[in-house]
This record gives C-alpha cells, structure tokens and sequence, in this order.
C-alpha cells in the first residue's frame, strides 16, 4: 500500500518502509528535459514503455543527488559524545553509490573509514551517513575520498583520519574503455595515520575478516 502525500510516497507494502522524498517544481522541469532527450535519441516518449519515464527519472535523480541536502557536518554534531578512548575506531565495508560528474553514470564500491578519537567520538551510524551524504552528489571519487576525512577531521578533532575507497565505474565497464574487471582505490589520511605504522594497521585490520 502507498501513502501519497505531496512530494512524498511512503510505501509500507509487505512490511518495508520505503520513502521517496521529492519537489515537485523540479520534477516537472526535470520531466520535461528528460523527455526532449528521449526524442532526440530517437525514441518515441508517448509509447507505453516509455510514457511515465521521464517523470520516473526526474524522481529517480532527486534522489542520487539527494547528498545536496544534507549538511555533512551537522550530520556528526548531531551524535558527538566525550569518551576517554584514544584507539583506532573502524567503520569498514560501508555500501557506496555515487554518480561521476563526468558521464553521470554510476559508480559504487565501498568505503573504509577510521579515526583516532581526542576526546570526542560520534556515533557509528554517523559516519555511514557522511559517506552518503558525499556520495549521493554528482562526484568525482578522488574528491569523495577526502570530503569525507576533511568533514570527520574538521568536526571530530580526531587524532587523525584515514578513507580508502574502492569502487567500480560504469564509465569504464559500459564505454570508453570497457574494462570489466578494473577497481579504483583512492585513499586520504591525516594526523596519526601519516605514521606508516598508524597507516598499516589500518590496512591490516580492513583487510581482515573477522569472526
């Protein structure tokens, strides 16, 4: 069943919450770009298959993008707690999905974060949400990857910051070069993990599989 409010379906079928949040001003004019383009590869926008597409897609991009509306930051402060703990705190194996700028198509991997704590720590969720919060916005891996220490970095004070990030890019499997194998890996430390052996550690315990 779905509850349609303006700009909002809340869809509670079969026991899942799913909610789509959109404005309803740049659906339309969205809508009607995406049309045009329909057209101008040839297609027929009125046919069946075809005919709600564009309003589809318009929705469908709100919510890539929805990264834009969010304030990365607040995102941490809303969860910040003074805890006497100054280890390595990991967050690994965090589900990403972004778009390149360049071709807008996707690009999705994984992120791996940590930080060393200096009298602060967030919570956990927190930083999952920064990853999205980066990563649903027209994006540039390389650029991601130090968003995300900069933002932890700059609101926490930690110790130190480290992201490694690896992903596939549709640009790469779909066109251009179209090698189907190939993953990207960006890294960005800060602080501690500038030592190597603060950095190796790291990369050992992302690396394992613990049971």
């Amino acid at each position: 069943m779905e509850i349609i409010k303006k700009g909002t379906v809340i869809d509670v079928s079969s026991g899942y919450v799913r909610i789509d949040k959109w404005n309803d001003d740049t659906t339309d004019k969205l809508a009607f770009h995406y049309g045009e383009i329909l057209k101008l590869l040839g297609e027929d926008h009125t046919r069946e298959g075809l005919e709600r597409t564009p309003m589809r897609v318009a929705k469908a991009m709100q919510f890539l993008t929805q990264g834009y509306n969010s304030d990365p930051k607040e995102i941490i402060r809303s969860a910040m707690f003074q805890e006497d703990y100054n280890e390595m705190v990991i967050v690994k194996d965090i589900e990403l999905y972004s778009m390149c700028e360049h071709h807008m198509l996707p690009f999705f991997g994984k992120a791996h974060v940590a930080y060393i704590p200096n009298g602060y720590i967030t919570g956990l969720s927190k930083i999952a949400r920064v990853v999205d919060a980066f990563a649903r916005r027209l994006q540039v891996q390389e650029r991601l990857t130090m968003q995300i220490r900069d933002c932890i970095q700059e609101t926490l004070n930690p110790r130190g910051v480290a992201v490694v990030i690896e992903a596939k890019h549709m640009c790469m499997q779909m066109r251009g070069i179209q090698k189907q194998n190939s993953v990207t890996q960006t890294s960005a430390f800060t602080g501690a993990f500038s030592k190597e052996a603060t950095r190796e550690e790291f990369i050992h315990l992302i690396g394992s599989r613990l049971s």
